[in-house]
């Protein structure tokens, strides 16, 4: 269903021959919630760019709120091995037509988060959302930005910091309720998927599981409804939708999951023992 490839993960470093001035400035602004550093000590990688965050006269009828989030938000740019090449604002990084000129593929994270009795809470998708509106999915899927504190790659913290965020801004749950050191990184897997024509994913993504029992307050802006399922409430769902009911859309990378992971890795939940299942080492291409 999928082939593996093994690879390193070396400590984030950014190296270029060519003075910053040499780069786009919207690809390399400073980092977020870091000190400002001087072109002089600053050492990019590279890879080529067009510099420029495309748009059209279609975006004027993007919801503001996810408007905003498409052109401030600065996704980390990888390639296959899931080293750093780069960033670029998450608008450009999801249209298809730059995914498939460029090759652009970001770092992502989806979060799996159970309660007590081992339910899984799903969300379905507000239908404001730029790609995969109203679909539904699992707890939490969005992206690490190209800023210091979700940019660190020891024990995968930058992803871990990331998904704590999300889980606040898309779903209420405040930060004492997931810390971040209870994010259990089970695997990654690299996968492409057209959403409307325009826009698609191409995404490292993370997955990331954790057991909590937590207060929800959705986000209207993110999240049109949530709901835990048990196991066999989610294989029910699953035929829905194989079925073609409307009602039931599931997300490109949760159905990826689901297929090739999310049953086996289910069991380990409930005997305690998701550490067995976890293989950081290997990127599944799917």
């Amino acid at each position: 269903m999928s082939s593996a490839l093994p690879i390193s993960f070396p400590s984030f470093q950014l190296r270029s021959s060519l003075p910053l001035s040499s780069y786009p400035s919207s690809r390399f602004a400073p980092l977020r919630n870091s000190p400002i550093r001087s072109p002089a000590r600053t050492h990019l990688s590279f890879r080529a760019f067009s510099g420029v965050t495309m748009t059209d006269s279609n975006d004027a009828g993007m919801d503001a709120v996810q408007r905003r989030l498409m052109f401030e938000d600065e996704c980390i740019l990888v390639d296959e091995n899931d080293r750093v090449v780069g960033h670029d604002t998450k608008y450009n990084c999801h249209l298809m037509e730059k995914i498939e000129a460029e090759n652009l593929l970001h770092r992502a994270f989806s979060v799996f988060l159970f309660n007590s009795k081992y339910e899984l809470l799903l969300q379905q998708r507000s239908k404001t959302k730029v790609t995969f509106p109203l679909v539904w999915t699992n707890t939490c899927c969005s992206h690490p930005l190209y800023r210091e504190s979700e940019l660190i790659q020891d024990n995968f913290l930058g992803v871990r910091n990331a998904a704590q965020r999300k889980l606040l801004d898309e779903l209420g749950i405040v930060a004492e309720d997931v810390p971040v050191d209870e994010f259990t990184p089970l695997g990654r897997m690299l996968y492409k998927a057209p959403s409307d024509g325009k826009w698609g994913e191409h995404e490292l993504d993370y997955l990331l599981f954790i057991v909590r029992d937590v207060k929800v307050q959705p986000n209207p802006d993110e999240v049109a409804e949530i709901k835990y399922v048990s196991k066999e409430e989610l294989k029910e769902l699953v035929k829905k939708a194989d079925a073609g009911d409307e009602a039931v859309k599931l997300s490109p990378w949760f159905r990826l999951v689901v297929d090739n992971f999310l049953m086996k890795w289910w069991d380990h939940v409930e005997k305690g023992t998701l550490l067995e299942a976890a293989d950081m080492k290997t990127i599944h291409k799917l």
